[in-house]
């Protein structure tokens, strides 16, 4: 049975050859000639110069030139050949100046981003250690100044005063070129961070475009995701306050990194992020790179394959990232106390998608059931500018919000049913002269920021 590894043919040609080129571009395999697809043996002529002369055309039509072992064997009293070839040190192999690469049990085409991907890892380079258009000049000096102190304070490597002998160090200048890595990090720039909130696919109620150097870009998203989703708070009996997050934050700021680290920057597509209310998506451009697999991230062992070294270095440096290959582990054991929250990862076109749902009504501890309210960031920035007694009209204009409808059911309506606020005419909530004041709870809500 045809395989990831193993490919029948009846008789010996052009397909022949494609195969162990796809083989050598893969993961290795064989290629028997003198059977048919339903592996019957049907036989194969083989002379006293066979053997050498296909060696000559897979040799004088690949490049750079294959040499398979070839092997004359028995099956059901007729001649075969077994060509084996094992994955080729120097990638990717061309068939008359075509590629191919093997995917189950057939072969297909690389794209032209997959060839530049395949000498990439055969040559260890990295995309992001090639040269940029950008002079040192152009760099944001303030933010490399800031990223070597927040180096040193890590203490994982010891920079110096020196800021050109420190990117020299890092590799972020190579042969006095600055590299893409350093233009991602400190540069203005070309890639953004999309992120909206969504009511449904079609509704979107807020978003926003992050678009800054990569070691600012980081932080602003995740001030953004924490804007938008659910935080709640319980109190002991001398109103300490306890705070879950919807989502674990370390696992979005890991999910967030990934994103950031290991998307294809030959796409000029943005990272978009999905916030909805039981589900946060993040998508960037970039299928999983080099042998990694989905399967593998299900694993504690897998071996993580880096699109872009200098990138993951610097956030090692900085400590956002613990360990190398070590993300999708350390997001599983953030989810242990989240057993509501379910993770997922999956590759649609040239995107690699990682999604955190919510799978089971939220469990918040409650110590005094009456004074447990679920408080979201709406709803604090509703405290925070309560300084007096208002109506709902100057509160919707302090907030710097026209839509009355979701100031109503996002801000109004949440602080009023977890007894954070007051009306001045409850018995009257459509009153004219209504006036919404602070509680002595929400009082201590804001207390506890």
């Amino acid at each position: 049975m045809e395989s990831q590894q193993i490919e029948y043919k009846r008789s010996f040609g052009k397909e022949v050859i494609i195969s162990l080129v796809a083989f050598a571009n893969t993961d290795g395999g064989k290629v028997i000639v003198g059977v048919g697809d339903n592996g019957a043996a049907c036989g194969t002529d083989v002379g006293p110069e066979t053997v050498q002369r296909y060696l000559n055309e897979v040799k004088t039509s690949t490049y750079p030139q294959l040499l398979p072992k070839i092997f004359v064997r028995e099956k059901d009293n007729r001649n075969i050949l077994v060509f084996e070839i094992n994955e080729y040190p120097v990638k990717p192999v061309s068939y008359k100046g075509r590629y191919y690469k093997r995917i189950h049990n057939s072969n297909h085409v690389l794209a032209l981003e997959e060839i530049v991907d395949l000498q990439q890892q055969s040559l260890s380079i990295s995309y992001d250690a090639y040269p940029s258009q950008v002079t040192l000049d152009e760099l944001d000096k303030e933010l490399i100044e800031l990223f070597f102190d927040r180096v040193n304070s890590r203490g994982r490597i010891t920079l110096q005063d020196d800021l050109v002998t420190n990117l020299v160090k890092l590799k972020l200048i190579r042969d006095g070129r600055v590299t893409l890595a350093a233009k991602l990090l400190f540069d203005d720039p070309e890639f953004t961070i999309r992120i909206g909130r969504f009511k449904t696919e079609a509704t979107i109620i807020d978003d926003n475009v992050v678009r800054a150097p990569l070691i600012k870009a980081v932080n602003e998203a995740m001030t953004f995701i924490k804007k938008h989703i659910n935080l709640s708070y319980s109190f002991d009996g001398e109103l300490q306050r306890k705070e879950r997050w919807q989502y674990p934050l370390e696992a979005l700021r890991e999910l967030l990194l990934n994103a950031v680290v290991h998307r294809d920057y030959k796409n000029f597509s943005d990272i978009i992020i999905k916030i909805f209310d039981d589900r946060i998506l993040f998508t960037n451009p970039g299928r999983l790179y080099g042998n990694l697999t989905l399967a593998d991230l299900e694993g504690d062992d897998y071996v993580s394959s880096l699109r872009n070294r200098l990138l993951a270095e610097a956030f090692y440096l900085t400590g956002d990232i613990e360990r190398y290959g070590t993300g999708f582990v350390r997001i599983r054991d953030f989810l242990k106390q989240y057993p509501e929250i379910n993770l997922s990862v999956g590759e649609r076109g040239d995107f690699f998608r990682a999604e955190l749902r919510q799978v089971t009504p939220q469990v918040t501890p409650q110590v005094t059931p009456q004074v447990a309210p679920q408080v979201t960031p709406q709803v604090v920035r509703l405290l925070q500018i309560m300084d007096r007694s208002c109506s709902r009209q100057e509160l919707q204009e302090k907030l710097g919000l026209r839509d009355r409808e979701h100031f109503r059911k996002q801000y109004l309506k949440p602080a009023l049913e977890a007894g954070l606020i007051s009306m001045s005419n409850p018995d009257k909530p459509r009153a004219a002269d209504q006036k919404y004041s602070m509680t002595e709870l929400g009082k201590s809500v804001i207390a506890g920021d």
